[in-house]
């Protein structure tokens, strides 16, 4: 089993928005995930799930694992899960996994366990 967290402050990812706009989504979100993130709290969550992800599998993001290899989705309850694209399944083979997504007071946080 693996953990993972990360914690990010909202308005650092609100003022990359106002400096960057859809091209700073674009950097780390698929088309999917910004149709699901809308407000500024849910894009920063979204920024902490991918590198809890990237922190848990011990790689971090770079060569081995892109953003664009972490597909955030959300169930009919509304709560996170991820899936790897294929390739990056292949080298990180994971199981099974659990995420969680908050935010409050001007941070996002997100926590994974991954079992691999």
């Amino acid at each position: 089993m693996k953990i993972g967290t990360d914690i990010i402050q909202i308005n650092r990812i609100e003022r990359s928005l106002e400096k960057f706009g859809d091209k700073f989504k674009m950097k780390f979100l698929n088309s999917d995930e910004i149709a699901l993130a809308k407000k500024i709290e849910s894009i920063a969550g979204f920024w902490a799930a991918k590198e809890a992800i990237a922190k848990a599998l011990g790689c971090g993001i770079g060569a081995e694992l892109t953003f664009h290899d972490i597909i955030l989705a959300k169930n009919s309850k509304g709560a996170p899960s991820f899936i790897l694209s294929k390739e990056a399944q292949k080298i990180h083979q994971i199981k099974d996994s659990s995420l969680s997504i908050s935010h409050d007071a001007g941070f996002a946080i997100a926590v994974v366990v991954i079992n691999q």
